[in-house]
């Protein structure tokens, strides 16, 4: 019979302190040590206030809850995972410095009491740290003896997949003192100062020089403080998807979980019931590495890639159309659709991670192609029905020009979400969507039958007049970019955006010469300069560094050749840019006119229209 939940009220010295051969562990699932100097700041500034106010009230440090396993000597931290690794790193920095202070302090009649008291807080952190008894704990510190108890395994093991630097929390709580400690752990190359280290050795340093800081009567009644008079709600269940679900209730002092999660956390426990842990771990591991490369993680996320997923199973099971043809985009939960609604996805986690991890390989290849950089400027939706197309497909054999095909489809539908008065959530984008997910997600359906229903439906739903009137007045950025790609495909180029650009301002919408540049272009009052510096006609991509470089400048100075140390347009790679000097390159004092930015803005909207309407 399952053991009943036992919240209890304990002290910090209390609840850290374990007996014979348990251990703190940090689940499979569990997020990396994320805590930062902002944090321990705030956590030892409270401290030291609660220490000296000389209340006698106990100060609460929120609910730590456990999953207990393996006779109750594995003790999973469900929540708790990042202040129980940073009170073990602060009683670490205390023991250090306690060891200081006593072995150059004399025990004379005037310092006895304190030294007593000092020892004490010795034993009692060396008891919670390595399990040591009493009668183990010298009364002076000894290198030797200490470092023998230190180098014992410590109270808290760390199994997250997240979790980069496992065994740095053990290399400095084993190490006898700081510089021992800084020796050993890692240091990260090219990094300056203490960014060299990894948030627990900031942090443990951190706290060691704020311990150092205290009169050796403070440090022991603050020592004493974090030990005694600080507590903590322990909470313990022996079922780990009743723990998770008291943290969603009781969440305390840490970041509040993610549905992805609990999600993660409840294909752990699925996978440790089919005998398949080990398995999934792997998975998981390798699925967290992909979504942290830098080329994807600013694609997807983890909860993204789970709701694109969630999105593909609805739609593959008939739940959002039904066979009489009403559409439900009523969405559930995340959490609620896999833990209450349909939990077959989670009972075969293996499974289930190896589709995530298909699904993310084809995000980074698709990630590279120019459509998709462009269209990952709109509106983030797109991503959840492109999903459930890229889902037809093995990574290795992806269908480049169907993808693109598909790409282009709500490239374009986007751009007219991008231009209209209502939003994603109206029948023409949602509901359509919704709809046509039941095709992109059939293998059956070819790109060329997807892309005739996006055609219809844009000719049904819009005219070309309303999207050109739209387009006259349009102020955003994101039309610039497909301005700029539309613009490439007829020069016949391909348009790589790259990192690091902006989106330029060909007459500079402030600056010092603000009112000679409109003199130049013709306008004549703010009201109109307003009305014009920001259409669409004024605005192309550039390159950051050229951008920087040539800030609020004249237009003639913007395309000419290079002057002094300056650069400009014609160090650009971007395709307006460079069309722009070569059509001023013979003049001999360029302007940038108002008639300029309409002519622009008029070019702009035709291909835009043209592309919306005819593809």
């Amino acid at each position: 019979m399952a053991k009943n939940i036992e919240p209890k009220l304990k002290k910090i010295g209390d609840y850290l302190k374990l007996d014979g051969n348990a251990v703190f562990v940090i689940p499979e699932y569990q997020r990396a040590y994320s805590w930062g100097i902002d944090r321990c700041d705030k956590l030892w500034q409270d401290i030291l206030d609660f220490a000296e106010s000389e209340s006698r009230d106990r100060y609460f440090f929120g609910t730590i809850i456990i999953n207990c396993q393996d006779n109750d000597e594995k003790l999973g931290l469900i929540d708790g995972q990042q202040r129980t690794t940073t009170f073990l790193l602060l009683l670490k920095a205390f023991l250090v410095k306690i060891n200081t202070a006593l072995g150059h302090m004399r025990c004379d009649e005037d310092s006895a009491g304190l030294y007593r008291g000092l020892q004490e807080r010795r034993r009692r952190i060396m008891g919670i740290l390595y399990k040591a008894e009493t009668e183990d704990v010298s009364d002076k510190p000894d290198r030797e003896t200490d470092a023998d108890i230190c180098s014992r395994s410590i109270v808290l093991e760390n199994y997250s997949i997240n979790e980069r630097y496992r065994s740095e929390l053990a290399v400095i709580l084993q190490a006898v003192d700081l510089e021992t400690a800084e020796t050993k752990v890692i240091h990260f190359k090219y990094k300056q100062k203490d960014n060299r280290y990894t948030n627990f050795f900031r942090n443990y340093k951190f706290f060691f020089e704020k311990i150092d800081e205290l009169q050796l009567d403070r440090l022991n009644r603050v020592a004493k403080a974090v030990i005694d008079d600080c507590e903590v709600i322990e909470i313990k269940s022996w079922q780990v998807e009743q723990a998770i679900t008291m943290f969603n209730s009781l969440n305390s002092d840490g970041l509040p979980l993610y549905d992805s999660d609990i999600i993660s956390a409840k294909l752990y426990a699925e996978a440790e019931k089919c005998g398949e842990a080990e398995t999934f771990a792997g998975l998981w591991k390798k699925l967290n590495e992909l979504l942290n490369n830098e080329n994807i993680a600013n694609v997807v996320d983890l909860n993204s890639i789970l709701m694109q997923y969630m999105y593909y199973i609805r739609a593959i099971n008939g739940e959002t159309v039904s066979d009489g043809g009403s559409v439900n985009v009523t969405t559930p939960g995340l959490r609620r659709y896999f833990t209450e609604i349909n939990k077959k996805p989670l009972a075969d986690p293996v499974s289930t991670c190896e589709a995530l991890i298909n699904l993310v390989k084809i995000w980074d290849k698709v990630s590279n192609d120019p459509v998709a950089k462009i269209l990952f400027k709109f509106n983030e939706n797109s991503k959840l029905f492109l999903a459930s197309y890229f889902q037809r497909f093995d990574v290795n054999s992806l269908p480049e020009d169907d993808i693109t095909a598909v790409l282009l489809c709500m490239l374009r539908l986007f751009a007219v979400l991008e231009l209209v008065d209502v939003g994603y959530s109206s029948k023409n984008f949602k509901m359509f969507l919704f709809c046509e997910q039941v095709k992109l997600t059939d293998i059956n359906i070819p790109a060329e039958e997807i892309k005739r229903d996006f055609d219809k439906h844009i000719r049904n739903c819009w005219n070309e007049n309303d999207i050109t009137v739209s387009l006259q007045d349009y102020s955003g950025n994101a039309l610039v970019y497909l301005n700029e790609y539309l613009f490439a495909c007829e020069i016949g180029e391909r348009l790589d955006i790259g990192n690091k650009y902006d989106v330029e301002h060909i007459m500079p919408n402030s600056g010092r010469n603000l009112q000679e540049i409109k003199n130049d272009a013709g306008i004549l009052n703010d009201e109109e300069f307003a009305a014009t510096v920001n259409k669409l006609g004024n605005k192309i991509l550039l390159e950051e560094k050229i951008n920087r470089a040539i800030g609020n400048e004249w237009f003639r100075t913007k395309v000419s050749t290079k002057l002094e140390s300056k650069t400009g347009y014609i160090d650009s790679r971007f395709p307006i840019a460079r069309a722009l000097v070569k059509k001023y390159l013979s003049a001999s004092k360029p302007f940038w006119k108002r008639s300029d930015i309409e002519s622009a803005t008029n070019k702009a909207s035709e291909r835009i229209v043209k592309f919306i309407f005819e593809g």
